[in-house]
């Protein structure tokens, strides 16, 4: 790979898309194309303050990322910027869920599904149909969505984010499938609780869970972000080429603490 490809990054101002966006900047050295809603200026700024001091180009897009007619509108300019073929990457990393209850007072109303499922699984299936079709995908492309534990640790007000992720694991599989003979590579990286204003706000603030998840997770603490940027540059380069249709497992063991823990609970009763 040379610093004429691209990585697209679908939420690059804060969090895991602006930490993963500048580890690839340095390896394996990719061109970045960063997505996001301008919520965050001064940090989408830093990002590409970082990759461009990484020898790299950094072009940033303001507008939503999220549906099929912004995935259209922002594949206009993506072939603009990266040219045929110039995709190496992919990284969905949307954050725009709603957090509440299925039932109760004041259940998730239809505006909500379609929202979190659209930002959070089917633009997934939308980004690589459009790269797909305009051929702006380089040989060997690697498509990245991100999923967490909640898909199988359930808590409280996250149930439409851990099904929208479930989607989102379930049409990486499907993609590989359909990609797979074309020379690309479809994943998603499942990792756990991390410092990053998306947890925040789902969780509605990190810190009270804090001691919890560390005590759950072997290594005592949370996953850091450069920990999982340096990982997708595993990915994205030639050692991760035979990952496909895979959940990749980046949790430290995390969920297997929690079984651990309520298991404990039945036998000290």
């Amino acid at each position: 790979m040379t610093g004429s490809r691209w990585v697209v990054v679908l939420g690059v101002s804060v969090g895991t898309g602006a930490a993963v966006a500048c580890a690839l900047a340095r390896d394996p050295g990719l061109n970045v194309f960063g997505i996001h809603r301008g919520n965050h200026a001064e940090d989408a700024e830093d990002v590409r303050r970082q990759v461009e001091a990484a020898g790299r180009r950094c072009y940033l897009h303001v507008g939503e990322a999220g549906t099929a007619e912004a995935t259209a509108a922002c594949c206009d300019e993506v072939a603009r910027v990266c040219g045929a073929g110039g995709v190496k990457m992919l990284l969905h990393s949307i954050a725009n869920a709603s957090v509440g209850r299925f039932l109760g007072r004041q259940p998730f109303e239809a505006w909500q599904y379609a929202k979190t499922f659209d930002s959070m699984a089917h633009s997934f299936v939308y980004w690589t149909q459009e790269l797909l079709a305009r051929d702006l995908l380089a040989p060997e492309a690697r498509i990245l969505g991100l999923t967490n534990p909640l898909t199988l640790t359930p808590l409280t007000g996250c149930g439409l984010i851990a099904a929208a992720k479930s989607a989102l694991e379930t049409y990486a599989r499907y993609l590989a499938i359909e990609l797979g003979p074309l020379g690309h590579r479809v994943n998603v990286l499942n990792f756990g609780a991390a410092e990053t204003t998306a947890a925040r706000v789902a969780l509605d603030g990190l810190d009270p869970l804090r001691p919890i998840i560390e005590a759950a997770t072997p290594a005592g603490r949370l996953v850091s972000l450069e920990e999982v940027a340096r990982f997708v540059s595993v990915l994205a380069g030639d050692a991760g080429a035979w990952f496909n249709g895979a959940v990749i497992d980046f949790t430290g063991g995390e969920p297997f603490g929690y079984y651990d823990a309520a298991a404990r609970q039945v036998v000290d009763r």
